[in-house]
């Protein structure tokens, strides 16, 4: 290709020839990078506002494809740039150890991160319904209305007797590993009420 461009430049230009080529291979990366991240981002944004998906929640998304396309971009500017497959694979190796070792280092956030992203795409709960986390299905758990859903933790306002007001704060992940009660907004059943102890002598019947 470069000899077929030596025979219609001018001889000033077959000089630049060496810069002008890696030049314009790096414009045009760098153009379908931002042209790539901008159909992204829109998509995603999409995404979010058709799964009401929290602007906390899609931010670290968002910038996580965001680094995503640069270290690509990076690497293909570099090769064009005559770096060594060699020295790239090398650095792409370690770069990728140390992003293993933070991952499960950061995997309980992760995971939480992840949970609240099923919650706001699958729907299990919303804001508003009332629900119950149980061990089993018999066994009574925490209870209470949905009034916060972030990144870490789902915040319950406390429906047990005698907890009234306070705030259960549930880890995003414990959702998916208990029995899930759910209760729609106007559906949830009152507060257990404790009965009334009785006296035994009021129910003792009179002696014949």
């Amino acid at each position: 290709m470069r000899r077929s461009l030596t025979l219609y430049l001018p001889d000033w230009a077959q000089d630049w020839l060496e810069i002008i080529v890696p030049g314009v291979q790096i414009a045009l990366i760098l153009l379908a990078a931002w042209l790539l991240q901008n159909l992204l981002g829109r998509l995603l944004t999409r995404a979010g506002r058709h799964y009401q998906i929290p602007l906390d929640l899609q931010m670290p998304i968002l910038g996580l494809v965001r680094w995503t396309l640069l270290a690509a971009t990076l690497l293909l500017i570099l090769e064009r740039l005559g770096v060594s497959a060699t020295v790239l694979w090398t650095g792409f190796t370690g770069f990728a150890t140390v992003g293993a070792v933070a991952f499960f280092a950061a995997w309980s956030v992760l995971s939480n991160l992840f949970c609240a992203f099923l919650i706001f795409t699958v729907g299990p709960f919303r804001l508003g319904d009332t629900i119950e986390l149980l061990d089993t299905a018999e066994k009574p758990g925490a209870k209470g209305r949905v009034v916060d859903i972030n990144l870490l933790y789902t915040t319950l306002e406390d429906a047990t007797e005698g907890h009234g007001g306070a705030l259960l704060q549930i880890p995003n992940t414990l959702v998916f590993q208990r029995v899930l009660r759910r209760w729609e907004p106007g559906t949830a059943p009152a507060a257990s009420q404790t009965p009334a102890t009785q006296d035994p002598l009021q129910n003792t019947s009179s002696a014949p």
